[in-house]
């Protein structure tokens, strides 16, 4: 291994053509750089410099070598900068509902990791109960999250409304029975949804189940004859869908 002090001396000696010059810019002595150039010439086995010419001049090998020294020690500079900047050190685990990864969402996240250069922020998207679980096992350190109910653990809570979707390219009345795009069992939109559709009192049942936000848009884009339930701003953001007269 090339140890950087030894290096430094060569460079040095190489770049001043001098002992004394290069003793005085590494702030040593002349004959402890001597003996630096001494130990390096017998870690590599050749002979770097020639000792007689005036000035001091690298040997065919010295040459070579040099090159490669300088870039050694270049990089141990931009190291030890880098470690010394504490840019992006601290981690900060945020879990997310695929439906709350927007364009807005993402320049709320510049803003932060701008303003507080040392915040590395490490997002996770999923379904909210599994966020909740994560946030609760102490994986997660932030989650925003969809409950029926504000939870004990809540910092802060907003309304969400709804609406029924439909493909962009349907104009066909609802089907009788309806037939729906769920999420998985425990999703809170699917209960809503069975809810909602019960207290309009239409026959159903359900076509499509997704296990992920988009999965669920992906059923309802693709079918002309496909319902859903979901957070009324999506039509204002997503390609493909409409929310859906309430009668037909």
């Amino acid at each position: 291994m090339l140890d950087p002090r030894l290096l430094a001396a060569f460079v040095e000696i190489v770049d001043t053509g001098s002992f004394t010059a290069a003793a005085d810019r590494l702030h040593l002595t002349q004959s402890t750089v001597s003996q630096q150039l001494a130990r390096l010439e017998s870690s590599v086995g050749q002979q770097l410099v020639d000792r007689n010419a005036r000035p001091v001049q690298a040997t065919v090998p010295g040459e070579r070598l040099a090159g490669y020294a300088r870039r050694i020690l270049a990089l141990e500079r931009e190291a030890q900068a880098m470690l010394g900047d504490p840019a992006g050190t601290q981690s900060i685990r945020v879990g997310l509902p695929e439906d709350l990864v927007t364009d807005q969402m993402a320049e709320v996240f510049r803003a932060c990791t701008h303003t507080h250069r040392s915040i590395r922020l490490d997002i996770t998207t999923g379904l909210s109960r599994n966020l909740t679980d994560r946030y609760r096992g102490g994986e997660l350190d932030i989650v925003v999250v969809k409950e029926s109910a504000a939870s004990a653990d809540c910092h802060a809570c907003f309304p969400e409304a709804l609406a029924w979707y439909e493909s962009a390219d349907n104009s066909q009345p609802w089907s009788d029975p309806v037939a729906l795009v769920t999420f998985p069992p425990g999703g809170l939109y699917r209960e809503a949804m069975f809810d909602r559709i019960e207290r309009e009192r239409r026959k159903w049942y359900v076509a499509f189940s997704g296990s992920s936000f988009q999965s669920v848009l992906g059923g309802v884009c693709e079918s002309t004859r496909l319902w859903a339930t979901c957070p009324r701003w999506l039509s204002l953001s997503t390609r493909g869908i409409k929310a859906a007269p309430q009668q037909r």
